[in-house]
Protein backbone atom coordinates (compact mmCIF):
# COMPACT_ATOMS: atom_id res chain seq x y z
CA UNK A 1 0.00 0.00 0.00
CA UNK A 2 1.25 3.21 -0.49
CA UNK A 3 1.19 5.77 2.40
CA UNK A 4 -0.13 9.26 2.14
CA UNK A 5 2.59 12.06 1.50
CA UNK A 6 3.88 13.74 4.35
CA UNK A 7 3.69 17.09 5.39
CA UNK A 8 5.65 19.36 7.90
CA UNK A 9 2.83 20.64 10.06
CA UNK A 10 2.79 23.69 12.80
CA UNK A 11 -0.91 24.28 13.39
CA UNK A 12 -1.50 26.68 16.63
CA UNK A 13 -5.51 27.28 17.78
CA UNK A 14 -6.71 23.87 16.67
CA UNK A 15 -10.31 22.81 18.20
CA UNK A 16 -11.67 19.78 19.60
CA UNK A 17 -15.40 20.36 20.89
CA UNK A 18 -16.59 18.46 24.16
CA UNK A 19 -19.91 18.33 26.04
CA UNK A 20 -19.66 20.93 28.67
CA UNK A 21 -21.03 18.04 30.86
CA UNK A 22 -17.21 17.05 31.24
CA UNK A 23 -16.07 19.93 32.76
CA UNK A 24 -18.87 19.85 35.50
CA UNK A 25 -17.84 19.28 39.14
CA UNK A 26 -17.45 15.43 40.51
CA UNK A 27 -20.46 14.14 40.33
CA UNK A 28 -20.18 12.25 43.42
CA UNK A 29 -19.02 15.57 45.45
CA UNK A 30 -22.53 16.02 46.67
CA UNK A 31 -22.43 12.71 48.82
CA UNK A 32 -19.07 13.74 50.33
CA UNK A 33 -19.17 15.30 53.79
CA UNK A 34 -15.72 16.19 53.79
CA UNK A 35 -12.80 16.89 51.49
CA UNK A 36 -11.83 13.16 52.82
CA UNK A 37 -14.78 11.45 52.45
CA UNK A 38 -14.55 12.92 48.51
CA UNK A 39 -11.32 11.73 48.10
CA UNK A 40 -12.51 8.18 49.33
CA UNK A 41 -15.32 8.49 46.75
CA UNK A 42 -13.38 9.35 44.03
CA UNK A 43 -10.97 6.22 44.45
CA UNK A 44 -13.69 4.25 44.53
CA UNK A 45 -15.07 5.99 41.29
CA UNK A 46 -11.59 5.40 39.85
CA UNK A 47 -12.14 1.24 40.01
CA UNK A 48 -14.55 1.58 37.22
CA UNK A 49 -12.84 5.19 35.48
CA UNK A 50 -11.37 3.36 32.27
CA UNK A 51 -8.98 6.55 31.88
CA UNK A 52 -7.61 6.32 35.65
CA UNK A 53 -7.07 2.34 35.01
CA UNK A 54 -4.86 3.18 31.92
CA UNK A 55 -3.06 5.73 33.50
CA UNK A 56 -1.64 3.11 36.31
CA UNK A 57 -1.70 -0.13 34.06
CA UNK A 58 -2.36 0.83 30.31
CA UNK A 59 -4.27 -0.29 28.04
CA UNK A 60 -3.69 -3.56 25.62
CA UNK A 61 -2.88 -0.97 22.39
CA UNK A 62 -2.02 1.58 24.78
CA UNK A 63 1.38 1.90 27.27
CA UNK A 64 0.63 4.06 30.42
CA UNK A 65 4.24 5.50 29.69
CA UNK A 66 2.36 7.18 26.59
CA UNK A 67 -0.10 9.22 28.60
CA UNK A 68 0.30 13.03 29.45
CA UNK A 69 1.22 13.47 33.14
CA UNK A 70 1.26 16.79 35.50
CA UNK A 71 0.68 19.24 32.37
CA UNK A 72 -2.52 21.39 31.48
CA UNK A 73 -5.14 19.53 30.67
CA UNK A 74 -4.07 15.96 30.86
CA UNK A 75 -7.06 14.31 32.10
CA UNK A 76 -8.99 15.80 28.82
CA UNK A 77 -5.90 14.52 26.23
CA UNK A 78 -5.61 11.18 28.80
CA UNK A 79 -9.28 10.99 28.07
CA UNK A 80 -9.24 11.34 24.81
CA UNK A 81 -7.00 8.25 24.43
CA UNK A 82 -8.62 5.68 26.98
CA UNK A 83 -12.34 6.17 26.47
CA UNK A 84 -12.62 4.67 22.56
CA UNK A 85 -15.94 4.09 21.58
CA UNK A 86 -16.35 0.39 21.33
CA UNK A 87 -17.05 0.47 17.36
CA UNK A 88 -14.06 3.39 17.11
CA UNK A 89 -14.29 6.45 14.97
CA UNK A 90 -12.91 7.28 11.79
CA UNK A 91 -8.87 6.88 12.27
CA UNK A 92 -9.13 4.37 15.39
CA UNK A 93 -10.32 1.11 16.64
CA UNK A 94 -12.12 0.32 20.11
CA UNK A 95 -9.06 -0.63 21.29
CA UNK A 96 -7.43 2.62 21.44
CA UNK A 97 -8.72 6.59 21.05
CA UNK A 98 -7.04 9.30 19.66
CA UNK A 99 -7.14 13.01 19.42
CA UNK A 100 -9.30 14.82 16.68
CA UNK A 101 -9.71 18.71 16.22
CA UNK A 102 -10.29 20.89 13.54
CA UNK A 103 -8.05 23.99 12.28
CA UNK A 104 -11.56 26.11 12.32
CA UNK A 105 -14.24 26.51 14.97
CA UNK A 106 -16.80 25.97 12.05
CA UNK A 107 -15.28 23.11 10.65
CA UNK A 108 -15.67 21.13 14.42
CA UNK A 109 -19.26 22.83 15.09
CA UNK A 110 -20.18 20.82 11.53
CA UNK A 111 -18.66 17.69 12.79
CA UNK A 112 -20.32 17.29 15.72
CA UNK A 113 -23.47 18.58 14.71
CA UNK A 114 -23.67 15.57 12.05
CA UNK A 115 -22.82 13.14 15.12
CA UNK A 116 -25.55 14.23 17.81
CA UNK A 117 -27.84 14.86 14.83
CA UNK A 118 -27.38 11.08 13.81
CA UNK A 119 -28.26 10.29 17.88
CA UNK A 120 -31.45 12.06 17.93
CA UNK A 121 -32.06 10.62 14.83
CA UNK A 122 -32.19 7.07 16.02
CA UNK A 123 -34.24 8.16 19.05
CA UNK A 124 -36.91 9.59 16.52
CA UNK A 125 -37.35 13.09 18.66
CA UNK A 126 -34.94 16.55 17.62
CA UNK A 127 -35.69 18.14 21.10
CA UNK A 128 -32.02 18.51 22.36
CA UNK A 129 -29.62 21.78 24.15
CA UNK A 130 -26.28 20.78 24.13
CA UNK A 131 -23.30 22.85 25.01
CA UNK A 132 -19.75 22.60 23.89
CA UNK A 133 -16.74 23.72 24.73
CA UNK A 134 -13.55 24.62 22.58
CA UNK A 135 -10.17 22.61 23.10
CA UNK A 136 -7.75 24.47 22.19
CA UNK A 137 -4.49 22.60 21.03
CA UNK A 138 -1.08 23.24 18.66
CA UNK A 139 0.93 20.74 16.82
CA UNK A 140 3.98 20.81 15.51
CA UNK A 141 5.71 17.76 13.60
CA UNK A 142 5.18 15.69 10.25
CA UNK A 143 1.81 13.97 9.76
CA UNK A 144 0.78 12.47 6.73
CA UNK A 145 -1.25 14.09 4.05
CA UNK A 146 -5.09 12.59 2.74
CA UNK A 147 -5.47 16.61 1.54
CA UNK A 148 -3.66 15.72 -1.94
CA UNK A 149 -4.30 12.36 -2.71
CA UNK A 150 -6.58 11.72 -5.91
CA UNK A 151 -9.40 10.56 -5.94
CA UNK A 152 -10.32 10.81 -2.29
CA UNK A 153 -9.58 7.53 -0.35
CA UNK A 154 -12.14 5.77 0.67
CA UNK A 155 -11.21 6.06 4.38
CA UNK A 156 -12.84 9.86 3.60
CA UNK A 157 -16.42 8.15 2.40
CA UNK A 158 -19.09 10.33 4.57
CA UNK A 159 -20.84 6.79 4.84
CA UNK A 160 -19.20 5.41 8.10
CA UNK A 161 -20.09 2.21 7.51
CA UNK A 162 -17.60 2.69 4.95
CA UNK A 163 -15.12 5.10 6.22
CA UNK A 164 -14.50 4.03 9.33
CA UNK A 165 -13.18 0.68 8.71
CA UNK A 166 -10.79 1.90 5.88
CA UNK A 167 -9.74 4.76 8.20
CA UNK A 168 -9.22 2.68 10.48
CA UNK A 169 -7.30 -0.17 8.49
CA UNK A 170 -4.58 3.01 7.06
CA UNK A 171 -4.63 4.35 11.28
CA UNK A 172 -2.99 0.50 11.83
CA UNK A 173 -0.95 0.95 8.90
CA UNK A 174 0.87 4.39 9.70
CA UNK A 175 0.96 3.79 13.67
CA UNK A 176 2.90 0.69 12.47
CA UNK A 177 5.09 2.98 10.68
CA UNK A 178 5.71 5.15 13.52
CA UNK A 179 3.18 8.20 12.10
CA UNK A 180 2.04 10.91 14.35
CA UNK A 181 -1.15 11.41 12.79
CA UNK A 182 -3.18 12.51 9.75
CA UNK A 183 -4.34 15.82 8.13
CA UNK A 184 -7.38 15.36 6.21
CA UNK A 185 -9.76 17.22 4.44
CA UNK A 186 -13.30 17.33 6.50
CA UNK A 187 -15.82 15.33 5.37
CA UNK A 188 -18.71 17.16 7.25
CA UNK A 189 -17.77 20.81 6.35
CA UNK A 190 -16.46 21.56 2.61
CA UNK A 191 -13.37 23.50 2.94
CA UNK A 192 -12.58 22.79 6.64
CA UNK A 193 -9.46 20.58 7.52
CA UNK A 194 -9.20 18.00 10.60
CA UNK A 195 -6.36 16.40 12.34
CA UNK A 196 -6.28 13.29 14.26
CA UNK A 197 -2.76 13.05 16.71
CA UNK A 198 -2.12 9.29 17.32
CA UNK A 199 -0.05 10.00 20.51
CA UNK A 200 -0.70 12.36 23.76
CA UNK A 201 2.44 13.85 23.40
CA UNK A 202 1.70 15.12 20.19
CA UNK A 203 -0.77 17.72 22.01
CA UNK A 204 0.65 21.03 22.74
CA UNK A 205 -0.16 24.21 24.64
CA UNK A 206 -3.24 22.97 25.52
CA UNK A 207 -6.13 25.81 26.67
CA UNK A 208 -9.88 25.72 26.85
CA UNK A 209 -11.32 28.60 24.28
CA UNK A 210 -15.11 29.66 24.25
CA UNK A 211 -18.41 27.96 24.90
CA UNK A 212 -21.00 26.76 21.87
CA UNK A 213 -24.78 25.98 22.17
CA UNK A 214 -26.53 23.98 19.61
CA UNK A 215 -30.08 24.06 20.25
CA UNK A 216 -32.69 20.75 18.22
CA UNK A 217 -36.20 22.43 18.12
CA UNK A 218 -38.02 19.71 16.30
CA UNK A 219 -36.02 20.08 13.04
CA UNK A 220 -32.70 18.01 12.48
CA UNK A 221 -31.05 21.38 11.52
CA UNK A 222 -29.97 23.00 14.95
CA UNK A 223 -29.36 26.66 15.95
CA UNK A 224 -25.60 27.21 16.51
CA UNK A 225 -24.53 30.14 19.08
CA UNK A 226 -21.48 31.23 21.11
CA UNK A 227 -22.26 31.49 24.89
CA UNK A 228 -21.45 34.61 26.92
CA UNK A 229 -19.87 33.48 30.37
Amino acid sequence: MTLPPLCRLAQHDTVRLISTARLKPPVLAPLADNDDALRDLEDLEGATNGRLRAQQSGLDELAPQELAFGRPGHTFINAAFTHPRPTGNRFNDGSRGAWYAAFEVETGLQEVTFHLTRELENIGRFVNVTDYAELLADFIGNFHDLRPVRPPPSCLDPDPAIGYPAGQALARILRAADSNGIVYPSVRHTGGTCLVAFRPDLVQNFRQGGVWRLEWTGSPTPSITRVTL
